[in-house]
This record gives C-alpha cells, structure tokens and sequence, in this order.
C-alpha cells in the first residue's frame, strides 16, 4: 500500500470523528476496501469508494461499476479501471486522455467551466449513448456542483480516438481532448456498452478546490492532504 494510506491509515477513526463532513454519511473505511487493483494509487481507490456509495444513497448508481480514472498517473500509463464492485473484478484497465488545457503528460490543471477545454474531476454518472464524431459515445452527468456539474453542456463524454493507444503511449504522445476521457479505438465500444445507463465514473486528482469542497469524497482522509485543515 503506498506510503500515505499506510502512515494514516491508524489515525482514520479518530480523523473521521474530528473532521467528518455535516451532509456527507461515511461510506466504508480505507481499512474494509478491497485490495487496490494493481497500478491505481490507493486514494484514488478509497475516495472512489466513497463517492459510489454517495451516489449509490441518493438512488444515482444503477449498476454495480465503478469506473475509476487516477489523473494523479501520466497519460502514458494505464490509469482507467472498470471494477464489478458485486465481485471486486477488475472488467477494464485502459488509457484514457485528459484535456489539452490539462497538462502534457501529466493533468494538473482542472476545470468546470464551457470552453476551458481542461478535465473535471469529481463523480459523474453514465446516461445513454449517441452516435458523434467519434463514433460511439456515452454521455456524462457530473453530480458535483461548481466541480463537474457542467459535463453535460459542455459535452464531456467517454469517445474512441485513434490518438490515445498503446503504441502512442509507450512512445510518450498519447493525444489529449476538449475535456473529454476519450479512450483507445479498439476498446471504445466494449467500454461504453459497459457503462452505460447508472454506472459511477469517478475521476481523481489531489486538486485543492476538489478536496476542500467535494461532498463525495471520504472525509477522513482528505485533511492529510490539506494540512489537517477542511
């Protein structure tokens, strides 16, 4: 387990009752999750745990899958998991962009806003699908406000595109979007007809902002990150 999770891990239930979040319940501790999957930082696990048991209480999550996008990892790495959270099964484990106002290799850079052509972070939900430029295409509904909640305006969805593969990646030039997680060609439709219609999508980065204002994260752990400050 990498070395955040394990130095707090003892502290997490007196943290969780200092510092717990007024409108968020507790989903399950870092200490009752199943294992990490290989190659994801153990905060992104933890948080997107939490943010799926959010969405699943206020009756959002339709399917048992959690997508989970680590923009803490470079774009040259493997940082899209699909999980079948009824059998901890790793489904997918893909290449995703980030938007073109994100960053290079590395997202570091976030965005909300119509036009910023930069990634949101945050939890979303899958809706349908439609036929767009880029073929195949599954709709986003960003849950969080002022975080994610223009996804749908700004028309961030889960799309193929011939500029994120293996081969780019291992050569360090996998492409970036407007803002969308576009995925690998090849497994573009498998990835869609996965996810659609109430699957949770949830994308993280050790952002500020995000931290200190999302009310899906797990409120235990995000004050080691802010200096034990909300």
């Amino acid at each position: 387990m990498p070395s955040l999770l394990r130095r707090v891990l003892p502290a997490l239930a007196i943290a969780a009752g200092a510092c717990a979040h007024p409108r968020v319940q507790p989903g399950p501790g870092p200490a009752e999750l199943p294992p990490v999957p290989a190659g994801m930082s153990a905060e992104a696990w933890v948080h997107a745990h939490a943010a799926y048991a959010h969405a699943e209480r206020d009756g959002r999550a339709e399917k048992p899958l959690l997508a989970v996008i680590d923009y803490s990892l470079p774009s040259s790495a493997r940082r899209l998991w699909v999980v079948d959270l009824s059998t901890n099964e790793v489904v997918m484990n893909e290449y995703v962009a980030h938007g073109e106002r994100s960053g290079g290799t590395w997202a570091t850079d976030f965005s909300n806003r119509v036009g910023s052509n930069r990634s949101s972070l945050g939890t979303f939900v899958t809706l349908n699908t439609y036929r767009g430029v880029r073929g195949l295409s599954l709709r986003l509904m960003g849950l969080e406000p002022g975080i994610n909640d223009k996804a749908l305006p700004r028309g961030i969805v889960i799309h193929g595109t011939p500029n994120v593969s293996a081969a780019r990646a291992l050569a360090g030039h996998v492409g970036r979007t407007e803002g969308c997680p576009a995925v690998p060609q090849a497994s573009a439709r498998r990835l869609v007809r996965l996810l659609e219609g109430g699957a949770v999508v949830f994308a993280w980065y050790p952002d500020r902002h995000f931290l200190a204002t999302s009310e899906y994260l797990d409120r235990s752990v995000v004050p080691f990150y802010l200096g034990g400050t909300q």
